[in-house]
């Protein structure tokens, strides 16, 4: 996981030309939530991988290009799933709201 800076994560040191970039923060009531975890599923629902969520909020994922889900469990919050498309020389940006 990549250290978050003010306005979300730097891309320093990223090749986005190489890289296909899914990234974005995990928020309840407008609030960042950190020690969540979000999970990358690929088109079939299968598990891919898991990061926690930063302090604030903030994650991260380098993936080949299609479709994901990103599922979020966070405490006292039922799961949430969201579909993102990530292309190589992109970086998609997600914002995902929790109960």
């Amino acid at each position: 996981m990549c250290g978050a800076t003010a306005g979300g994560l730097t891309l320093d040191g990223v090749n986005t030309a190489k890289e296909a970039v899914i990234q974005g923060q995990v928020l309840r009531a407008g609030e960042p939530v950190g020690n969540a975890y979000v999970r990358l599923l690929d088109r079939s629902g299968e598990f891919t991988a898991e990061v926690p969520t930063s302090a604030t909020g903030h994650f991260r994922f380098f993936a080949k290009d299609g479709r994901w889900t990103l599922r979020t469990l966070a405490p006292k919050a039922d799961p949430v799933d969201k579909v993102v498309d990530a292309a190589i020389g992109s970086v998609a940006e997600v914002v995902i709201p929790i109960g």
